[in-house]
């Protein structure tokens, strides 16, 4: 006999797991020259994050390159994909489609409902309808692009309905998917239409992640009055839910920064000069510095008007302390959003033509994009940072200043309701975003902190966000989606106001 024939046959390995990444968007910029696209590499920190993961897996991003116009994308993104180790796959989505799904039922609904603003939705059929049909869109691609092999990690409330669409269709994929924005609690969640549908489409996904464990608790509530045989098993930051004989691990899972990434070139010799430019601009006076993208969950005309009310009340303000008011241009074609510019630019030149004095300029404003080290100067500059949003499912921005503070001497005042504060809590000023007075006296308190205690607390603050960065975000989801056994994890810290009564003699 042939001794070959008497050799067993090779085991066959089981095919690789690949990460499949699904967002609304590509992490990609098209830019038309003349007749010629030119795709440009998005550079954020999610990207960052999930780079080396998607390139150990050979891995792939599906998601909308961003134009509505008929063009073959394919040779280009081909092309782009081996530039960064793996493989992007665009979604064809039609400018009408673009207005029902995006501007419609995932920016005139979800967002302001789950930023608690539900008096701003538009709750139109036809959004809900849109979104359905971009949803089955996105399901025909990663049918077409994956294998049953894959894990599919699909990311954000625009496509809260992919895994109902795939297994509507017979697609079988292991499949998880997390919130960027808050979760809001039942009165709120209850004002949507097609309340049980969303959540019936969520509990699709094998895994369902959340930033905050407050985020968590609202989804489970909701659960709660709306599916209430749903059963619920296990402790700590992920749960189990039984669901249709399936099981569906429900976890909080912080998003963070990539620290490094501004802790290094913040110490650089190049920030470093801009930022003593800054210094020398500001005549010795101390900086309070806001950062934000142009949106009404921000907070932006409350907080000019708490600085205005801490100028009224703390006259040693006057002359040492400038706000510097940074808004990123965004969603500048809706009716909303220049009506916010306006208001925002109307208290910036009351409050100025008020308090402004020889030398002192009491809000210098900013409405443009910035550049990367010229946004790390004005974090290191900044004596205090005010992030104070009505609602944030994380707030990135808070954890951005603590990164690049490298002298460690900045307070930051954070808002409670940002997903931020929970892990952020001990050290940070926290207030009330809707309460004036308690912001304008945080900026006092900030103020007039001695740097002892300015030093104690930001060394702190840097020390948690280093340890708890983005790298360890994405450690824990995957660990959590490709564990077979849950075992117990640590539960993730919650934020609850504390309550102080004052004796005012009314009773």
């Amino acid at each position: 006999m042939n001794s070959k024939s008497e050799q067993p046959p090779p085991e066959e390995k089981p095919p690789q797991t690949r990460l499949v990444v699904v967002s609304n968007r590509l992490p990609v910029a098209l830019e038309r020259s003349g007749g010629s696209w030119k795709v440009n590499i998005g550079g954020g920190g999610l990207v960052r994050a999930l780079a080396p993961v998607l390139r150990a897996r050979g891995g792939m991003w599906i998601g909308w390159a961003g134009t509505s116009e008929d063009v073959d994308l394919n040779k280009l993104l081909t092309d782009a994909g081996r530039d960064v180790g793996y493989q992007y796959r665009t979604v064809a989505i039609t400018r009408e489609e673009v207005d029902g799904f995006y501007n419609g039922f995932s920016n005139q609904i979800i967002w302001p409902l789950f930023h608690d603003l539900q008096t701003r939705c538009t709750f139109a059929p036809e959004f809900w309808n849109a979104y359905k049909r971009v949803n089955a869109k996105f399901a025909k691609a990663v049918e077409k692009y994956t294998g049953t092999a894959d894990y599919i990690w699909i990311h954000d409330y625009h496509l809260m309905h992919l895994a109902r669409m795939l297994r509507q269709a017979g697609i079988k994929r292991r499949s998880g998917f997390f919130l960027h924005i808050p979760f809001p609690s039942p009165d709120i969640f209850m004002k949507l239409p097609w309340r049980a549908r969303v959540l019936q489409a969520l509990l699709e996904y094998d895994l369902i992640g959340f930033q905050t464990a407050r985020d968590r608790r609202n989804f489970l509530s909701c659960l709660g009055l709306l599916l209430p045989d749903v059963k619920l098993t296990g402790r700590g930051a992920v749960l189990t839910a039984e669901v249709d004989h399936r099981q569906v691990r429900i976890g909080s899972f912080p998003i963070s920064i990539d620290f490094d990434n501004f802790a290094k070139p913040a110490a650089s010799s190049t920030v470093t000069a801009k930022v003593g430019w800054l210094k020398k601009g500001m005549l010795g006076s101390r900086i309070v510095l806001g950062v934000d993208r142009l949106d009404y969950t921000k907070g932006v005309p409350e907080r000019l008007l708490s600085f205005q009310n801490a100028l009224e009340r703390y006259s040693d303000l006057h002359g040492n302390l400038t706000m510097v008011q940074l808004i990123v241009p965004s969603r500048e074609a809706i009716a909303e959003y220049k009506t916010l510019k306006s208001e925002v630019e109307r208290l910036v030149g009351e409050i100025n033509g008020r308090f402004t004095r020889a030398g002192w300029v009491p809000i210098h404003y900013l409405y443009r994009n910035m550049e990367y080290e010229e946004l790390l100067a004005y974090y290191r500059a900044a004596d205090i940072a005010l992030v104070t949003p009505f609602k944030d499912g994380m707030n990135l921005i808070a954890k951005e200043y603590c990164a690049a503070n490298v002298e460690e001497e900045g307070v930051l005042i954070l808002s409670e309701f940002a997903g931020a504060a929970a892990q952020l809590q001990k050290d940070a000023l926290l207030v009330n975003p809707y309460d004036i007075e308690g912001v304008a006296d945080a900026i006092h308190q900030a103020f007039a902190m001695g740097e002892e205690e300015r030093r104690g607390r930001m060394r702190r603050l840097r020390e948690s966000v280093r340890r708890n960065d983005l790298y360890r975000w994405v450690e824990s989801y995957l660990q959590a989606a490709f564990s077979i056994h849950l075992e117990e994890s640590e539960m993730v810290e919650e934020y609850a106001p504390q309550i102080m009564f004052e004796m005012d003699g009314s009773g």
